[in-house]
């Protein structure tokens, strides 16, 4: 539909899957980005649109998207609603962008969330154009999204909201204000943020010749070196400013032309960087086979779940090109992805400088060092959940690094010789940080480190020290997770060499095995007590131990006796 502008002869193309509501349309938001968006700001109005079409090009099209506080200006200019004649004003917001739709959208607060929001915040009528039972609710806390009867819309008023809404386009386009159009979804891709350090478009701009592509023995295209590269304050990329690069000759008649100024955005460099990373002095070839062969594809790709629509999205398409035209033979470009979470303020909410909840780093590390800030980070909930931060949390992780500390200093001292038990203990802690580890498990990790730290502790108070292979297998450990600390203790206990030098540890099952076990002792499937048995032992001196614990609650007569080896003894009685 066509929304006239208000003194102007342009009207305001916008695109709506809500026909039905456009008698309870109030308002009409464009992009930052919109071709009219300037045009419309009135002298009173010019210097705040452009500050704030210039800050929205310094956001990423992921930051506008996400559900956050609503911005927005307002032009200072109206639109006319083409069915009610109303005048309507027009306003610029971020959170509508230009490469979908027509980058404009009308506005029906009383029926959409978004439009309640901005309209509740920047104080813009809201109109009810449909209700439950056909009568208007003058204190609306919500948007009323559900079908019902339509009131406030002239004559389409008191019919079903269901059937209107199938019927409205067609009395649209009898009425000539609109047409039915399908809108898909896949959008052209958005090359509004402009960056000097973007890859250059290589095409120049000849009066006479018109678009020209850069010869191919003149590629690759690159960046001029200059001492700033500032921001233009147009929205335009830096490079519009650097004149001996933007004025060159024209490739077909040898006449001045000028460079392609607009950059590639972010996503390009972005969609193949890892493809580059494992051969970058290549100068033959994106990557050579042998190397795409023995590290690609990805085998793990970590990021936040933001970049699940773009930057995973064109890093697919990439590597698919890429397949097709037999660069690399592969189609995927990672074999394995995992979103995390994020670290929240109290009661789950988004740090931002603008809620004041933002905790420095610099003051954890100052207080607790960079090895205890990591940690905690890890250990506060699983990392594919939000977590909320809690200051008390990183004083515990502090407190189990100097206990750690002070394990490890004083087995030094001791060099006491390993132990059967220390030999188990030191498996088995192989295989736990091990097996979490692969599973992603990271705030296991750490309650897994902890864990083990208090065994250790428990056994220097019996031997009067931990043996020294058991601790080096602890800190090799611990190093991807608290680098410092282990880089330190790993030298004071005089190893050559350095701890990430070092091979990861194996465990070997068989010496993990327990010589004795306890198990519940049950009658009628109630657990009556527990017994100490081999870890071998032989069925019938299991039964003969599990009788005798509990043989002051065997008041009845035995009819079955049931042994699950390593687990459960159960005896049934009557």
């Amino acid at each position: 539909m066509d929304f006239k502008i208000d003194g102007m002869d342009e009207a305001i193309t916008v695109y709506t899957t809500r026909p039905d509501t456009l008698y309870g349309a109030t308002f009409m938001v464009l992009a930052p980005e919109h071709a009219l968006a300037k045009k419309l700001a009135t002298d009173e109005t010019r210097a705040t649109v452009e500050e704030y079409i210039y800050q929205s090009s310094l956001k990423s099209s992921v930051d506008r998207m996400q559900d956050k506080e609503k911005t927005g200006v307002f032009t200072g200019s109206y639109a006319i609603n083409p069915i009610n004649g109303a005048k309507v004003p027009i306003w610029l917001s971020d959170y509508v962008l230009a490469d979908y739709g027509t980058g404009a959208i009308m506005c029906v607060p009383a029926h959409d969330d978004r439009d309640f929001e901005f309209a509740t915040k920047f104080n813009i009528p809201i109109i009810q154009v449909i209700s439950k039972d056909g009568k208007e609710n003058p204190n609306l806390t919500e948007a009323y999204t559900e079908s019902g009867i339509v009131i406030n819309s002239g004559e389409w008023t008191g019919r079903d909201s269901a059937e209107l809404k199938k019927e409205a386009p067609e009395i649209i386009e009898k009425l000539g204000i609109g047409k039915k159009t399908t809108n898909y979804k896949l959008r052209d891709w958005v090359f509004s943020r402009q960056r000097y350090w973007g890859e250059p478009i290589p095409i120049v701009h000849c009066e006479k010749c018109g678009a020209v592509p850069v010869p191919e023995d003149q590629l690759p295209l690159l960046l001029p070196e200059v001492e700033s590269y500032q921001p233009t304050g147009t929205g335009e990329s830096p490079l519009a400013d650097i004149t001996e690069w933007v004025n060159t000759t024209c490739p077909c008649c040898g006449g001045p032309a000028k460079r392609e100024t607009n950059t590639m955005p972010q996503w390009a460099g972005s969609s193949w960087y890892f493809l580059r990373y494992v051969d970058n002095k290549n100068n033959e070839e994106l990557v050579s086979k042998e190397k795409a062969d023995k590290y690609l594809p990805v085998d793990m790709y970590i990021g936040g779940v933001e970049h699940a629509v773009l930057h995973l999205l064109y890093s697919r398409f990439y590597t698919k090109f890429l397949h097709d035209i037999g660069a690399i033979d592969f189609d995927e470009p990672f074999k394995k992805l995992f979103n995390q979470g994020m670290i929240t303020g109290k009661n789950g909410i988004k740090m931002s400088k603008s809620k004041g909840n933002v905790i420095s780093p610099d003051d954890l590390v100052r207080d607790y060092g960079c090895d205890a800030l990591r940690l905690y980070e890890l250990f506060v909930g699983p990392p594919e959940l939000d977590s909320e931060w809690d200051d008390r949390g990183i004083d515990g992780v502090y407190r189990f690094i100097n206990r750690f500390w002070k394990m490890v200093l004083d087995s030094k001292e001791a060099n006491v010789a390993a132990t059967d038990e220390m030999i188990k203990l030191r498996h088995k802690m192989v295989y736990d940080i091990t097996t979490r580890l692969e599973s992603f498990s990271l705030n296991t990790v750490i309650s897994g480190f902890m864990e083990y730290n208090n065994k250790f502790i428990e056994i220097t108070k019996k031997n009067g020290g931990v043996d020294l292979e058991t601790l080096n297998t602890a800190i090799i450990l611990m190093a991807p997770f608290a680098p410092h600390v282990a880089a330190e203790l790993w030298e004071l206990l005089g190893n050559e060499g350095g701890v990430f030098e070092q091979k990861w540890p194996e465990y070997d099952v068989a010496a993990m095995k327990e010589d004795t076990i306890e198990i519940a002792v049950q009658i009628n499937g109630k657990t009556k007590g527990t017994v100490e048995i081999g870890a071998e032992e032989a069925k019938d001196s299991v039964l003969e131990k599990a009788k005798e614990a509990i043989s002051d609650k065997l008041t009845g007569n035995i009819v079955k006796e049931i042994y699950v080896p390593g687990r459960i003894v159960n005896i049934v009685m009557k």
